[in-house]
């Protein structure tokens, strides 16, 4: 098959009848002929000559050039696409390194084997363009709710026609048991967009949260306009979930701009969801009021926030305890979710009883290590006292203000206090020594000697030592093992030490040990700082 002029507008009739079938542009699809062209023409003239062919985008005339760079004598490899200098005195006036020579060959006739070459070209050209365009239409639609048409399930997971291109609905993302019959339409959430070798990967998901925010985006107006905010989302799929709103105009309920007239917009949300229960629970800053909301139904009667541990316990009446908990704890995990935050929930009796517990744990402690009487030890517990350091290093006025207590009273109670607190941190280095820890630990900034005497247990012994580790290994952690989060105990998280507080106490060894630059760190914070600064910007604008 030659180009003759006879197929050359033809040519550009299949190129543009292509490019419309796939959507594609036409002259991608004519690239991929010039290059097929090319690729025939180098089998008939030799595959080291480097041949190109141009195709008239308005005649569709193939013109077929040979190509030649001239080169340093010495770079000369390639004499059928290259040449010196001196050879090139032939072709051109005055040739350089770097020029290049085009000279028009014959077209080429094409046998059956490089016509179906060539074909192959084409295809694998299309199919690349079409990959591509399918990627840029869709990598900024992740993130939003998508109609589409079920085409076949394969091994639980559902294909989906979403019009330029399929889409996977995977097996775990989909709510409980539902199946689904080809031609059945199907909405979901476009969960993630992929560039892969075979193609684009469109994921979608009706088990996210997000997919819930989205459908209350599309039901409810306030949402959609900002007027009303979808704070936080947690989701049993199928079953039950809760979902948190706030209204910044003081004149719209958000809950029930949310649930609409006689339920009609939360009951749009319910159906595409297959009957899921939803709670929608006002926001509040304030996390034991927000928590308080999150577990409705039930009631609660007293929230202790810890806000160091992310721990929150929630005491509730006897009665109310498996409302509160829920069905195989239910609505505890989804609040949990809701607050990010663990929640621990016992009733007024088991509260009650581990004061009263704690309360006589505190009040032995004062009575061994201070030589009190079980009536004074109490009084102490009583008035908020909980360890030694308090009682040791608290203003004196605040011992002054214990029934019973005079200022020689409160100084001898001090006294003791540091007394048996310095006995205490000198028997912990004495240990630490004996366990072989060196100087440079022991002195280092920051380390209590109970936090020292823990650490040589562990084999760290040196300040060398304590730079290698991690911050985790310090603080604790969790990891996930099988699908399963598995509590990892950190060295020092007995004397509360944070990850916050562990990330800078081995930076600040790592910084005296002269590892880390402490310009380099000053840099970092202040980037770090000019992102967030930029970040509450843009959630202003």
């Amino acid at each position: 098959m030659a180009i003759t002029s006879a197929n050359q507008l033809e040519l550009l009739q299949t190129a543009e009848a292509v490019a419309r079938e796939k959507m594609i542009d036409p002259s991608l699809v004519v690239d991929a002929m010039e290059e097929s062209l090319a690729r025939a023409a180098k089998s008939r003239y030799g595959s080291e000559m480097d041949i190109r062919v141009s195709i008239d985008r308005k005649t569709g005339r193939a013109t077929f050039t040979r190509v030649r760079t001239v080169v340093e004598d010495d770079a000369l490899e390639n004499y059928q696409a290259e040449m010196t200098v001196e050879q090139a005195k032939q072709y051109m006036a005055d040739p350089s390194v770097g020029d290049v020579f085009v000279e028009e060959v014959p077209p080429v006739e094409m046998g059956r084997i490089a016509a179906q070459s060539a074909k192959q070209v084409i295809l694998q050209k299309v199919r690349e363009a079409e990959r591509d365009r399918q990627y840029e239409e869709f990598k900024d639609r992740a993130g939003t709710i998508i109609n589409g048409l079920v085409k076949r399930e394969e091994y639980g997971n559902v294909i989906v026609d979403v019009g330029a291109g399929e889409a996977i609905l995977r097996r775990n993302e989909k709510i409980g048991r539902e199946s689904y019959r080809p031609n059945d339409r199907i909405r979901c959430f476009i969960k993630d967009v992929r560039r892969e070798p075979r193609g684009p990967q469109i994921f979608l998901s009706r088990t996210a949260p997000e997919f819930m925010a989205e459908l209350f985006k599309m039901e409810v107006p306030e949402i959609y306009d900002g007027v009303i905010e979808i704070k936080a989302v947690a989701r049993d799929p199928g079953s039950r979930a809760k979902i948190a709103v706030i209204s910044y105009d003081g004149s719209i309920d958000p809950v029930g701009a949310c649930v609409g007239m006689r339920g009609s917009r939360v009951q749009a949300v319910v159906n595409e969801l297959q009957g899921e229960k939803i709670d929608i629970i006002p926001w509040n800053e304030d996390q034991p009021t927000f928590l308080v909301n999150a577990l409705q139904p039930a009631e609660v009667s007293k929230v202790v926030l810890d806000e160091e541990a992310g721990k929150i316990e929630v005491v509730v009446p006897e009665e109310q305890l498996s409302l509160a908990i829920g069905r195989r704890g239910q609505n505890v995990r989804l609040a949990s979710q809701l607050t990010n935050l663990d929640i621990d929930i016992m009733t007024e009796e088991e509260e009650s009883a581990r004061r009263q517990k704690e309360f006589e744990a505190r009040t032995q402690l004062f009575m061994e290590t201070l030589d009190l009487d079980e009536f004074f030890a109490q009084l102490l517990v009583s008035e908020g006292f909980t360890n030694l350091e308090e009682v040791a290093y608290v203003e004196l006025d605040e011992l002054l203000v214990i029934d019973g207590v005079d200022e020689g009273t409160a100084q001898e109670l001090q006294a003791r206090a540091a007394d048996y607190l310095e006995a205490q941190a000198k028997a912990a280095i004495d240990a630490a020594r004996a366990l072989g820890v060196e100087d440079s630990l022991i002195d280092f900034d920051g380390l209590t000697p109970q936090m020292i005497e823990a650490l040589a247990k562990d084999g760290i012994k040196t300040l060398e030592d304590f730079a290698t580790c991690a911050d985790w290994e310090l603080a604790g952690g969790w990891t996930s093992n099988k699908g399963e989060r598995v509590k990892d105990d950190g060295i020092l998280e007995p004397f509360d030490v944070s990850l916050e507080d562990a990330q800078n106490l081995v930076m600040t060894a790592r910084v005296l040990l002269g590892w880390v630059d402490p310009a380099e760190l000053e840099a970092e914070a202040e980037d770090d700082a000019d992102i967030e600064d930029n970040g509450e910007a843009e959630a202003e604008a």
